[in-house]
């Protein structure tokens, strides 16, 4: 697994709320052998890369709608979707 998350450029508190959000999907997804990082947010979408066992896993995508986008534009209102790079 690689262990540099890539530069973010964006709002401080943005990202805090965003990395908190993250942080209870977390464990789910690493029980499965995977990783997310976010890596930037514009015009209202928040752009994560999704590694491991999720970079090339056929549910990604469910993962990626149904649970991280769900809890991370329930904590940050400015959020409307999550999508991955």
């Amino acid at each position: 697994m690689v262990n540099n998350p890539p530069v973010v450029t964006d709002d401080g508190d943005l990202r805090a709320r965003i990395e908190k959000a993250l942080d209870r999907v977390r464990p789910m997804i690493a029980s499965d052998g995977g990783e997310v990082w976010f890596v930037k947010a514009e015009n209202g979408v928040a752009y994560v890369q999704m590694l491991g066992a999720c970079g090339g896993c056929a549910a990604a995508t469910m993962t990626l709608k149904g649970m991280i986008e769900t809890v991370v534009c329930d904590a940050c209102d400015e959020i409307t979707s999550v999508e991955q790079m």
